[in-house]
């Protein structure tokens, strides 16, 4: 018999899908603690039905799912919270029923762990608020706070940045990454935030036809796994750039260094230069603000900088 930790998520040869669709064939994956784990894949590939399937809310079609238990998986889906009369409180409280039993009588220890788990996610303020009177963001941070009062060894949660704004999504994906070191848990994220996985995620599951390849997000870019499955158009993801077309004759030399070396490569290569070394020379002077020099002006911004170029090159 398999010896399984309190924390710990396995499957064996497990296939996912319906009676008519086979999505996942024979999968061995394993959920580790202290990691945040991203799940990643096309439209359509399967990946709310693993989570379901994980979570045990919808049956495998073949092979082993070694859970510690349903009650120690906390699940955090893209359904749409009806009840918005609500306050945060009353929501993050629902976490602890698995504990409460029948009866639904907290506990003083029940309440610590519901306030615990609102300043977890840095939400104190918004404690008594209706639910009607969040932002999208700060809902979301208010399933996550529910998740966490289950007190759960493994939470899954289902594209939780959608809809988000960029600094809602960055700051989701560094809490999830910070809670699974703090709390030592496993998380598993499903998501489309290509950009935010391969810069938090400690493991990526990377879905395609059938089979998931797992694996640190570094090695799947290096490998062109990532390549392989989403065929990517005009990115090159190894440097994280879109390819530009480099229609100009003019070619440019780039003098510099920094931040504002590679903001003025991508002004440069987005109007179509070419940058060699034996080109038009241009210099950043760096100081207080940034500088540019090109033949005998000096900008003091990049549109300047691109006008009087493209004045030239015409």
């Amino acid at each position: 018999m398999t010896e399984i930790l309190s924390n710990q998520l396995v499957t064996k040869k497990i296939s996912i899908g319906f009676t008519d669709q086979l999505l996942f064939h024979e999968l061995d994956l394993h959920l580790q603690a202290g990691k945040l784990t991203c799940l990643m894949g096309p439209n359509g590939i399967g990946k709310s039905t693993l989570i379901k399937t994980l979570a045990g809310l919808q049956h495998s079609l073949a092979g082993e799912l070694i859970q510690p238990g349903s009650n120690n998986i906390a699940l955090v889906l893209t359904d749409k919270v009806t009840a918005m009369n609500m306050t945060v409180y009353d929501l993050v409280s629902y976490g602890r029923y698995p504990h409460v039993g029948w009866g639904i009588s907290f506990s003083p220890h029940d309440h610590q762990i519901v306030e615990q788990s609102i300043c977890e996610v840095h939400i104190n303020s918004l404690s008594g608020k209706k639910l009607e009177e969040l932002s999208d963001g700060q809902l979301q941070l208010a399933m996550i706070a529910r998740a966490l009062a289950q007190e759960t060894p493994i939470i899954l949660l289902d594209e939780p940045t959608a809809h988000l704004d960029l600094n809602n999504r960055v700051e989701i994906m560094k809490l999830l990454r910070k809670l699974s070191r703090k709390k030592n848990i496993a998380i598993l994220v499903a998501t489309h935030e290509l950009d935010l996985a391969l810069h938090l995620a400690d493991i990526v599951w990377l879905a395609a036809h059938k089979k998931i390849t797992v694996g640190f997000p570094e090695d799947l870019v290096l490998d062109n796994s990532f390549d392989e499955i989403f065929q990517f158009k005009g990115f090159d993801l190894k440097t994280g750039k879109i390819q530009h077309e480099l229609f100009r004759k003019q070619k440019i030399n780039l003098i510099g260094s920094g931040h504002e070396f590679l903001w003025t490569k991508n002004a440069l290569e987005r109007e179509g230069y070419t940058l060699t070394e034996g080109g038009a020379p241009v210099e950043i002077q760096t100081g207080i603000t940034p500088q540019w020099k090109f033949g005998d002006s000096i900008f003091s911004t990049l549109q300047q900088l691109i006008t009087a170029i493209n004045s030239v090159e015409s």
